[in-house]
């Protein structure tokens, strides 16, 4: 009788543990989940590569890690409530995963990312594209950011948005995926 319960209890022990820890979907879901977040500062350097600050920041270097510090701790409405994580694919030491914001900047909308694993953590290496692309939720949100921007006179703004408004569809999201902001500069001048 109890060989069977200090078997029971073994099982029951294993099953609890998980077997070994958490999977590497499990740690690029986590991974990502704080990228977008976290509003600490150290999370640049524990969950993107320099590649990935210097895509989403236009710095390089040094200058690249310092934009993306103070990009974070500045929290705000830009930042999302929550990402789910979703179509996660690793394999050796790279890997692919679709992240669909809710709030924020990027609400509604779906990004792809690449990571890559580093000393055993998953980092986001690279923005390769959108799986889902809401247009309108961009421009709204571009528009939100300049209306709210003091520098800016409301009739600049104004123009600004109008501009944003006719981007075609690839130029919206090679701002975000390329960090294409000379579509912005070229925008202002036309509006003085």
């Amino acid at each position: 009788m109890l060989l069977p319960a200090l078997l029971l209890a073994l099982a029951l022990g294993l099953a609890a543990c998980g077997g070994g820890g958490e999977s590497d979907e499990d740690k690029i879901a986590s991974t990502i989940e704080n990228a977008a977040t976290s509003t600490d500062p150290a999370v640049c350097g524990e969950t993107q590569t320099l590649n990935f600050m210097e895509q989403t920041t236009s710095a390089s270097g040094k200058e690249a890690e310092k934009a993306c510090e103070k990009e974070t701790e500045e929290e705000g409405d830009n930042d999302p409530d929550s990402v789910e994580v979703s179509k996660v694919e690793a394999d050796g030491g790279k890997a692919t995963a679709d992240a669909a914001f809710n709030g924020g900047t990027f609400d509604g909308q779906t990004l792809e990312i690449a990571l890559v694993e580093e000393d055993g953590d998953w980092k986001l290496d690279e923005l390769t594209g959108f799986a889902k692309f809401n247009a309108e939720g961009l421009v709204n949100a571009f528009a939100e950011q300049i209306e709210k921007e003091p520098s800016i006179e409301p009739e600049t703004a104004s123009c600004l948005v109008e501009g944003i408004e006719e981007l075609p569809d690839s130029e919206l999201e090679s701002v975000v995926i390329e960090n294409n902001t000379q579509v912005f500069g070229e925008l202002a001048e036309s509006c003085e």
